[in-house]
């Protein structure tokens, strides 16, 4: 569920505005969006076209229509350009990039997909509880679960001071007006918002501010994969590493990137160039993309999505990551799951699994980062299992004795990283030094239960921790467990009030 990257500008009368595309939304703004599948309603007092804060918008049954939320200017040859606003059929969906045509310019051609929206990938809550909304910040879209019905979702804090989402149905009136409680309805909803910022009435607190939408960052370009090293723009040193440095930077002076450059002699060029071909085709929300290489001269230069909050592994130990619930923990843990599904289901291996390799985004959401890199990494304090940079504590008994690296392995590190994320941060095995965590690995010592970790998910981390790699769980299992911890689905509204 959630809220689409719409910037669509509504008045206070609905009617569309045609403001810069950087405009702020405005606070007076109703922001909901509809299923293409359903009809469009009758609102009083509406001008055909949009709805106010409609994306998108289903032309036919049998067709796909997005509506651009940004004008884009096509670079290459076979790119479409196209006009804010304007609509758009989809006829391949490939990645990043899809191929669509304009119903106004009849033309056909690859285009962004983050520039223009559609209603079935909308995450409601998960835009709702990002940093940037506040209690009270709501949005209005269609319900999943009742085609043709609305729905109201309000940020609201619990009685244990959590933040959740509770979601109303708005219900229809035979004359085409709304309600969401039967004592008072309304001729439109954007009569309905407006009563309900001025008091509750009802609701779990009084409307503020529509959902807060991330910008969209326009997709790397598709042909772009060496690149000069000229087209990089260092910004600002992040951090440094065994093997580099990471630096925010912007490619050809317009998109954001992270870089990250490896000391000379860190790998051969040849090897990192024919795993980088491999990890550029695992494409996933759950994994830091790979854009583009510079290896022409040393050092190497990685470059990938840039993430705000840096490493999990840092963010859980500063001041905002201090201050995260349980609940949220778990999700954080269900996240890196869910990308680590995908690698098994890729028959991949991550083989360096610990919240250092782990970025998070501005919006709290989890991505995996150097993924297969530890394979090609030729500095012998690394490769020498009992070297000083080999990470021991997160590495499986089979991995350290044997070099047996398996996607089990991988499970056994995402046990220990499980200790990360519940201890906030806490190095794994405390007061134990390398030699001391593989002696008492191997005699079956397991590190106990942190304080303040529910017992389920020790159960969890003690099943990726089984000796024989064919008795820990599958990535997949594991997610479905991780899932099921705090469960909030569509069916379970608020009691009407």
């Amino acid at each position: 569920m959630g809220c689409k990257k719409s910037k669509l500008d509504v008045d206070q009368n609905g009617g569309v505005l045609e403001g810069n595309k950087h405009q702020p939304v405005r606070t007076d703004q109703t922001v909901y969006v509809r299923d293409p599948t359903s009809y469009k309603p009758h609102i009083n007092n509406q001008t055909p076209g949009l709805l106010p804060g409609q994306v998108f918008q289903k032309m036919e049954e049998k067709e796909k229509i997005a509506i651009a939320l940004y004008p884009y200017d096509a670079i290459h040859a076979d790119d479409l350009g196209f006009k804010k606003g304007e609509k758009l059929q989809i006829l391949e969906e490939h990645g990043e990039w899809w191929k669509a045509k304009s119903l106004t310019t009849k033309k056909e051609g690859f285009i962004p997909s983050n520039y223009v929206a559609e209603a079935d990938t909308i995450e409601t809550e998960e835009q709702l509880l990002a940093p940037a909304n506040k209690p009270g910040s709501y949005l209005i879209r269609e319900s999943e679960t009742s085609k043709g019905s609305y729905s109201l979702s309000v940020r609201d804090v619990d009685a244990q001071g959590l933040d959740v989402v509770k979601h109303y149905k708005i219900r229809t009136l035979d004359n085409g007006g709304y309600y969401i409680s039967p004592k008072i309805t309304f001729n439109d909803i954007n009569s309905m918002i407006k009563h309900y910022h001025k008091q509750a009435d009802g609701l779990c607190r009084k409307l503020e501010k529509p959902c807060e939408k991330p910008k969209a960052q326009k997709p790397w370009d598709k042909d772009a994969w060496e690149i000069s090293k000229e087209s990089i723009k260092m910004v600002k040193k992040l951090g440094a590493g065994q093997f580099g440095e990471v630096w925010m930077a912007y490619y050809n002076n317009s998109t954001k990137v992270a870089v990250k450059t490896l000391k000379p002699g860190t790998m051969s060029v040849e090897a990192f160039l024919e795993e980088a071909n491999l990890m550029k085709t695992l494409q996933h929300d759950r994994l830091v993309r790979l854009y583009a290489v510079v290896t022409k001269t040393e050092p190497i230069y990685i470059i990938t999505e840039f993430m705000a909050n840096g490493s999990l592994l840092d963010f859980l130990k500063s001041a905002a990551g201090c201050k995260v619930q349980l609940p949220k923990l778990i999700d954080f843990s269900a996240q890196i799951a869910e990308g680590m599904a995908y690698i098994e289901k890729k028959n991949y291996i991550h083989r360096d699994l610990r919240a250092a390799n782990v970025l998070v985004s501005d919006s709290l959401l989890c991505k995996i980062a150097d993924f297969g890199l530890a394979r090609v990494i030729e500095d012998d304090q690394y490769t020498a299992r009992e070297g000083a940079k080999f990470p021991i504590k997160w590495t499986a008994p089979e991995a350290i004795n044997y070099g047996s690296f398996t996607i089990k392995s991988d499970m056994w590190s995402f046990g220990v990283l499980l200790y990360e994320i519940i201890t906030y941060g806490k190095n794994p095995y405390p007061g134990m030094s390398n030699s001391e965590v593989m002696s008492s690995v191997q005699r079956g010592y397991r590190m106990p239960r942190p304080e303040n970790c529910p017992t389920e998910l020790y159960d969890v981390m003690t099943s990726c921790w089984k000796n024989k790699p064919d008795d820990r769980p599958t990535f997949d299992y594991i997610q479905s467990v991780l899932d099921d911890f705090y469960t909030a689905t569509e069916g379970q509204y608020q009691q009407q009030p």
